[in-house]
């Protein structure tokens, strides 16, 4: 059952881990422009899921010099995860090929 499940959810969490990454990314840019509305035109679809983590975060890691270092922190954790679980070489992806090789 796992097995006949696992290619769809390799993908899903492929790409939820890419879409993840690519709005903590778009966090970072947006730390450049402090005067950014999160509130208006599209930036909530990227302010609502991310902000209740960088909150949480910021409060281990406060702001270097002035600087939300959160979203790149986050950014790299990620990248890692997504290469552990989906990447070439990731467990999911492993258990997928060895799975499809066997049948």
């Amino acid at each position: 059952m796992f097995l006949e499940a696992l290619p769809i959810l390799h993908l899903l969490l492929g790409v939820l881990l890419a879409s993840l990454t690519l709005m903590f990314l778009l966090r970072i840019v947006l730390t450049w422009y402090p005067k950014v509305n999160l509130n208006k035109g599209l930036w909530p679809l990227i302010a609502w899921p991310t902000e209740p983590i960088l909150v949480a975060t910021r409060k281990l890691i406060p702001p270097i010099g002035g600087v939300d270092v959160t979203p790149v922190i986050w950014v790299g954790f990620i990248s890692l995860l997504r290469e552990l679980l989906v990447g070439q070489q990731g467990v999911l992806s492993q258990i997928l090929i060895n799975s499809q090789s066997l049948s």
